[in-house]
């Protein structure tokens, strides 16, 4: 009886030890989406077409333009800060909006490009893409919409400061990719010398995979 009661005790401990060293098992990536963010620089004599994916310095006269496409059920947001302080909610176009799947959504809309204008500073944008809605993040955006004008400063530091939170709140989650798209045997941005103008900046576009949460913020030191 000893014995046997002993030799259960050893099962059971080999098999308490055998789980605890198994690896938690990692969910799956349930972000996925493609985007563009790509800048036409030069003179218009020789306007060319440049991808942005980090801090990067244009200049006044320089334009950029924005692609996104979710392959899955997304809540994508791009929030835009200007030199002097002030905030635009670049995606979605309303903060209510519900977008569908495998579709390109283009900020500035249509064939629009947005301009940098004679005001240098820093340019601030931030992308973040959560599978739950960002509540907190879009109640400090409504504030800051319902601030006056000499309030909106102030709100906009509110709305980092929020930003900077959910990030810290999703610092655990995992970026399982961030990678150029090859199309047709093309990677991105290896165009030739196609006319810049006539560019669907789509062909330029990454791809991200995440599990539950993916930001990134791309700095503009405008000259």
């Amino acid at each position: 009886m000893k014995t046997r009661t002993l030799f259960l005790l050893a099962v059971l401990l080999l098999t308490a030890a055998w789980c605890f060293a198994q690896p938690e098992p990692k969910a799956g990536e349930n972000i996925n989406y493609k985007w563009a963010f790509v800048a036409r620089v030069g003179d218009q004599t020789a306007r060319r077409l440049v991808p942005i994916s980090r801090d990067t310095i244009l200049r006044s006269g320089d334009e950029f333009k924005m692609m996104i496409n979710l392959s899955k059920k997304t809540n994508v947001y791009v929030f835009y800060r200007s030199p002097s302080g002030e905030m635009d909610l670049l995606f979605p176009y309303g903060i209510e909006s519900d977008y569908g799947i495998d579709k390109n959504y283009y900020i500035p809309k249509g064939r629009d490009w947005n301009k940098f204008d004679n005001n240098t500073g820093q340019e601030t944008f931030y992308i973040l893409a959560s599978i739950d809605r960002l509540t907190d993040l879009e109640s400090a955006w409504h504030k800051y919409l319902a601030a006056p004008a000499g309030k909106k400063t102030e709100a906009s530091v509110t709305v980092v400061g929020v930003i900077k939170d959910v990030k810290k709140r999703y610092r655990t989650f995992q970026t399982l990719a961030e990678r150029p798209i090859s199309i047709a045997g093309n990677v991105r941005g290896s165009r030739g010398a196609q006319d810049p103008n006539k560019i669907d900046i789509a062909t330029m576009a990454s791809e991200v995979s995440a599990v539950n949460f993916f930001s990134k913020t791309i700095t503009i030191d405008h000259k």
